[in-house]
């Protein structure tokens, strides 16, 4: 059985954002695990809101530069998505009665064989084709 673990994008901004305070904790602590692990991974749509997002949008924003090394190191976990994942996502869109994105998210999880996805977005708890969506900021305050 895998023991993959797809990270979604707020996870890996929150890391990297330190004006996030208990999410920032939270999601460097849930990194390092997986990194420690081995059982990291997430898709190039994951990689390219990072990028966008920590170079723009948060209060401290990263240079491009370092924001760059970032993403070049959690390649090493990122599939790029296919067109049958597009397909699977416009099902996944209909049946979970969720967002394109989110669908596109699931797809790629199942895509590299994980049992959870780690998100703020999606509902925690709910199981989508058999992948758990787990809220590590549930306990943050």
């Amino acid at each position: 059985m895998s023991d993959k673990t797809f990270v979604d994008t707020n996870v890996l901004i929150y890391a990297y954002d330190a004006d996030a305070g208990g999410k920032h904790r939270a999601a460097k602590r849930a990194l390092q695990d997986l990194w420690n692990s081995g059982s990291g991974v997430l898709s190039m749509q994951v990689l390219q809101e990072f990028y966008v997002n920590v170079t723009r949008k948060i209060a401290s924003p990263l240079s491009r530069d370092i924001a760059r090394r970032v993403v070049d190191s959690y390649s090493a976990w990122c599939v790029e998505t296919a067109t049958a994942a597009l397909a699977a996502a416009f099902q996944i869109e209909d049946e979970a009665r969720i967002g394109f994105w989110d669908a596109l998210i699931v797809a790629s999880a199942m895509r590299l064989g994980a049992v959870r996805i780690l998100s703020e977005d999606l509902n925690a708890r709910q199981m989508i084709r058999g992948i758990r969506i787990e809220n590590p900021f549930a306990d943050v305050h």
